[in-house]
């Protein structure tokens, strides 16, 4: 297993004291380790990953290559993955083009795990006036600019959201986020930041549809496989699972590639998703 061929001897670094032996052992063990992942870059970089037997949300999205309907397949990203695609494929997104009644009455039937019909109804309802506005790279890019800070483009984009539509709900709420104000102890946001590796990577798997922000100042999309599988491999020793320690390992991984630290995203994610760790 992909893991387990490295793990023995990247845990007995892990026992040593922290003195120069020490460290040559730890930068020898994540060398080690980013050959691996290297690896499985190349071999996950091919559309061969997307299809129904191993779900992904940017299956649908990859094939309308729209900003707003990505969006949505994104926020619903969350559950398991085959519910996850079976229900956005059931969605009908040319609906953000369509009246408001009709969003409502063709949408009453929908729902998903926290989101009731007013949920998915409030969301479609939000991006189409937002669509009407502005394409989201630029709102994105109206806070991110100034220190090429993704989190303050992510603030820029939920705070535009929340001026074109009130609406509040539990599931709602936990659909769109809430402002980002710490790292410790905050979500780790991971649908937004799987969006944005979406949007601003362009290689086999991720659609590059945006310009203007560096794929260098992305932060890793953390979920439970990803931190369970970068812990074992001592890519990140935070305990929490929060934004602070998907900064962590954005920071790990920027060492192994600075221009391109959340390439490894989505092999990290494949692996600790078929349990190979």
């Amino acid at each position: 297993m992909f893991v387990n061929t490295i793990l023995v001897s990247h845990l007995n670094y892990n026992t040593e004291p922290c003195n120069k032996s020490g460290n040559t052992m730890i930068k020898k063990s994540l060398q080690e380790v980013r050959e691996r992942l290297d690896e499985e870059v190349s071999k996950r970089n091919s559309l061969d990953e997307l299809h129904l037997s191993r779900p992904d949300p940017i299956m649908p999205a990859r094939e309308h290559h729209d900003e707003y309907i990505s969006l949505i397949c994104a926020l619903f990203g969350y559950g398991r993955a085959d519910s996850i695609i079976k229900f956005l494929y059931s969605l009908d997104f040319n609906l953000l083009d369509a009246s408001e009644d009709e969003m409502e009455k063709t949408l009453l039937p929908y729902y998903y795990r926290f989101q009731n019909a007013q949920d998915v109804i409030a969301i479609f309802k939000t991006l189409s006036r937002l669509k009407k506005v502005d394409t989201l790279e630029n709102i994105f890019y109206n806070g991110y600019k100034e220190n090429h800070d993704v989190l303050s483009g992510l603030n820029s984009v939920m705070a535009s959201m929340h001026n074109v539509n009130s609406y509040e709900s539990r599931g709602y709420n936990f659909l769109v986020g809430k402002e980002i104000v710490k790292t410790k102890g905050n979500s780790a946001m991971k649908r937004w930041m799987m969006y944005l590796r979406w949007m601003v990577r362009h290689d086999n798997i991720d659609m590059g549809l945006w310009s203007k922000v560096d794929k260098k100042d992305l932060i890793m999309p953390l979920d439970t496989h990803t931190f369970n599988v970068s812990k074992r491999l001592g890519l990140l020793q935070r305990k929490s699972y929060d934004l602070e320690a998907a900064l962590e390992l954005t920071a790990t991984l920027r060492s192994f590639d600075k221009d391109d630290p959340i390439k490894y995203d989505f092999a990290l994610y494949r692996i600790g998703q078929e349990k190979l760790g």
